[in-house]
């Protein structure tokens, strides 16, 4: 079925019953129809020689159907049957019927019998679909057709006329004014509209019903006092008697059409000179920011605080959060502007579009590639100038910790060396206090490697410019000049505990010869010092506490492991699960990209099993939910590895999005296309060659690389085959030249070498007439007149001239 019968049937083929209810509504409206049709098929009858005078007893053999049908149409039906009986009657009209359909007509509850029987009601019917078909179906007006082409055609051409309006094809004919301006606006001389009054209906009617029967050989088709006499005259006499006018005027369509294409090609011009200007405000203003921005990025004076340098990256971060994003989405808009541009100029034979100097979009490119360029270092040194001072501000700060910890340390070593104890000491003191002070001069060597620590960081300090190197130096120096003085009261101290031993020894050897006279008493003395120790030791409280210390632990070892085994099995029950949900998605996915690269049967065939297939897809939610159970499980036990899958949940979320997103991309997709189809009128033969095309997009290089730059204008790398599509439709659209664009307003013209202002002012829409008046140079021609236009050069600079 085509166009004609999805739409036309639809809109003006009524079902049966409407026909009865039009009928019982109004008999005026049969009577006018029976008029108009009978005088429509005598109009072309009468071509073939013949006649009708009765509509539905004049048809009923069949016989001048066929022969109406074959002079309208310019073809040769099947031979007609001569016989007179029913059967060979009812043959006839068939065949005519079957040539009707063959057209791509479907008929509504129309059967022969019921045109053999004379049915009127079916009769009208069948002539008002011959009618649609052969006399406004193919009725086109700036992308407009069929009953709306009409009637944007009689609206254009009644646009100029006082008193009328054209709304539709009943009331807005009542007055006889529009049938008038219709004729006064191809054949002026014939009607003096000026004197027609809207108060004279029956004047206007005849006036228009006579002129066109006799200067147009457009037949009488309606009664102007049934016009008059009718609330609202039927629709289908009207169109039928205007469809007259249309083809009436088909001469001065040519008129039409060149207003059209003039029309079409300014309009593309005026489109292409605003896209010319956005490029170019665009281009400016985009190499404009980068002017001002490269200076700011290729300072790089530091700060001496961190604050100050943090401060710096705070703004960088702006610049890249907040600045440059509107900037990258303009450069790539200039990029499509500028693509589109070229596509559009081409498109329409116009040459190609070359911007201003240092305005090309290699000169933005290039700009751009100077600005990431400094950008990038610009991050590099803020990053390292942060590291730097961080760096100080570490080694600051473990200078102020070591400093401190060395400080506290040595705070009361001073006192504790210079204090005279052992000058009261007994010999065992003395050598106490020395093994106390070999232990402090241990402990002082020790912290040998953090003085030297703390006065190395102090040097790195004062090499990497540390702000406060001073205050820095002046605690080192203080510390560097406490420790030399520890240093010396600690040589100091030891020098009086070994004088002082040694004179103490002197005197305990004088207390040993006595002891040996007091053996005895030293015996008993020792063992009942062993006595004493023993029984100490064995009874201490560490013993205690390490006897109850072990079961508690064995407590704890069996807790843990208990917990441990939880853990494993709640590992093994999400691992079991993702390792089977993972690999599904994955091969989802892999199954999606081939169905959208095979894509086979109609649109609607794989939207539905596209559709069929999501479901499926979001069937297995439940899964999905089940598994995030785990995993919450999981996190509570505070589980951080699982050996058991290479699956996270994250991965598993990120993977199902992509499967939800990814299907319902390729579902819309297909509604596009459905969309383009329809709107382009484009086959599934067509859309099936496309889509070979596209699975197997193989051209040559140079081929390659202008096809890209149109299918993938923001160079993305990815083509769509939406964006295919309008490519393909667009490479098969017609184009108008620079001389159609000259005949075309040498029609406009009457023929002449020249166009009036007048001429333009008439034919053309206000904003056009004014856009070519605004170009057109005056015609210097020997033919000469005042006003006269030079269309010839104009038409040629459209074409050979970018910017006009």
């Amino acid at each position: 079925m085509d166009h004609y019968d999805s739409q036309q049937t639809n809109d003006y083929m009524q079902p049966e019953e409407d026909w009865d209810r039009d009928l019982l509504l109004d008999p005026a409206w049969e009577k006018q129809q029976r008029k108009t049709f009978t005088a429509w098929c005598n109009s072309h009858l009468r071509k073939a020689g013949t006649q009708i005078e009765n509509i539905e007893e004049d048809f009923r053999d069949g016989l001048k159907l066929m022969l109406l049908l074959e002079v309208i149409s310019g073809e040769r039906l099947a031979k007609p049957e001569r016989g007179k009986m029913r059967v060979h009657k009812i043959s006839n009209v068939n065949k005519a019927l079957d040539f009707i359909a063959s057209k791509g007509v479907k008929l509504v509850s129309i059967g022969a019998e019921e045109i053999v029987d004379g049915n009127v009601k079916m009769t009208l019917g069948m002539i008002w679909t011959i009618i649609l078909r052969f006399a406004i179906q193919d009725i086109s007006v700036e992308e407009t057709s069929a009953k709306e082409g009409l009637l944007l055609w009689c609206q254009r051409k009644t646009a100029p006329y006082k008193n009328v309006n054209i709304q539709n094809f009943h009331i807005s004919w009542k007055d006889g004014l529009g049938f008038c301006a219709l004729i006064h606006r191809h054949r002026p001389e014939l009607i003096d509209y000026g004197k027609l009054r809207k108060d004279d209906p029956l004047t206007n009617l005849n006036t228009a019903f006579d002129v066109a029967e006799k200067y147009l050989d457009i037949p009488k088709m309606l009664d102007a006092e049934d016009i008059v006499g009718t609330a609202r005259p039927d629709e289908k006499a009207i169109m039928t008697y205007v469809s007259s006018f249309y083809h009436a005027f088909s001469g001065a369509q040519k008129a039409e059409t060149a207003a059209n294409r003039i029309c079409k090609v300014l309009a593309v011009n005026q489109e292409n000179e605003q896209l010319m200007e956005d490029y170019e405000k665009l281009a400016s203003d985009l190499l404009e920011w980068i002017r001002r921005t490269i200076p700011w990025l290729e300072n790089r004076v530091p700060e001496n605080t961190m604050h100050a340098m943090q401060q710096k990256l705070e703004d960088f971060r702006d610049y890249r959060r907040l600045h440059k994003p509107p900037k990258v989405q303009e450069k790539c808009q200039l990029e499509i502007n500028f693509n589109t541009l070229q596509t559009k100029l081409r498109l329409s034979n116009r040459p190609a579009f070359m911007p201003s100097e240092g305005r090309m979009v290699s000169d933005i490119n290039n700009a751009w590639g100077c600005l990431e360029q400094v950008e990038k270092g610009y991050e590099e040194w803020l990053l390292n100038e942060i590291r730097r001072l961080e760096r100080l501000d570490h080694l600051a700060e473990k200078f102020r910790q070591k400093a401190s910890i060395h400080e506290a340390w040595t705070d009361g070593k001073e006192a504790m060396l210079r204090q005279k104890d052992y000058e009261t000491a007994t010999l065992s003191e003395i050598k106490a206090l020395l093994k106390k002070h070999e232990a402090f001069e241990s402990d002082l060597a020790a912290h040998q490697d953090r003085v030297e620590q703390i006065a190395a960081i102090a040097q790195e300090l004062n090499e990497l410019d540390y702000y406060d190197s001073p205050s820095v130096n002046a605690r080192c120096q203080k510390i560097c000049d406490q420790w030399d003085n520890l240093g010396a009261l600690t040589q100091k101290r030891r020098e009086a505990l070994e004088r002082t031993e040694k004179l103490l020894e002197t005197i305990d050897q004088l207390y040993l010869e006595y002891a040996k006279r007091a053996a005895p008493f030293n015996n008993w003395m020792e063992g009942a010092m062993e006595d004493l120790q023993d029984t100490f030791i064995v009874h201490t409280i560490e013993e205690i506490q390490v006897r109850q210390l072990v079961p508690r632990r064995d407590q704890a070892l069996t807790e843990e492991h208990a917990r441990q085994q939880h853990n494993e099995r709640l590992r093994k029950q999400f691992g079991a699960q993702a390792n089977v949900i993972g690999p599904w998605i994955q091969t989802k996915m892999e199954e999606i990209g081939r169905i959208s690269i095979e894509m086979h049967g109609t649109l609607e065939d794989q939207l539905s099993h596209l559709r069929q297939y999501e479901k499926s897809i979001v069937n297995y939610k439940p899964k999905i939910d089940q598994l995030e159970g785990d995993h919450q499980l999981i996190q509570e036990a505070l589980i951080f590895d699982n050996k058991h899958t290479n699956y996270t949940m994250e991965h598993i979320r990120v993977g199902w999005e992509q499967l939800l997103t990814t299907i319902a991309r390729t579902i819309n997709e297909v509604e596009n296309q459905i969309l383009t189809r329809d709107a382009k009128g484009i086959s599934q033969e067509q859309m099936n060659e496309f889509r070979a095309s596209f699975n197997h997009f193989d051209r040559g290089e140079a081929e390659f690389a202008r096809i890209m730059s149109i299918v993938d204008p923001n160079r993305l790398g990815v083509v769509t085959f939406q964006a295919f599509i309008d490519f393909m439709s667009r490479e098969t659209a017609d184009t108008d030249t620079a001389d159609q664009v000259m005949a075309s307003f040498k029609i406009l013209a009457g023929d002449k070498n020249y166009i009036t202002v007048d001429e333009l002012r008439r034919e053309l829409p206000p904003d056009q007439a004014e856009y070519c008046i605004a170009r057109m140079a005056p015609y210097t021609g020997p033919d000469s007149v005042p006003g006269a236009l030079d269309y010839m050069s104009f038409s040629t600079a459209l074409y050979g001239e970018s910017d006009l």
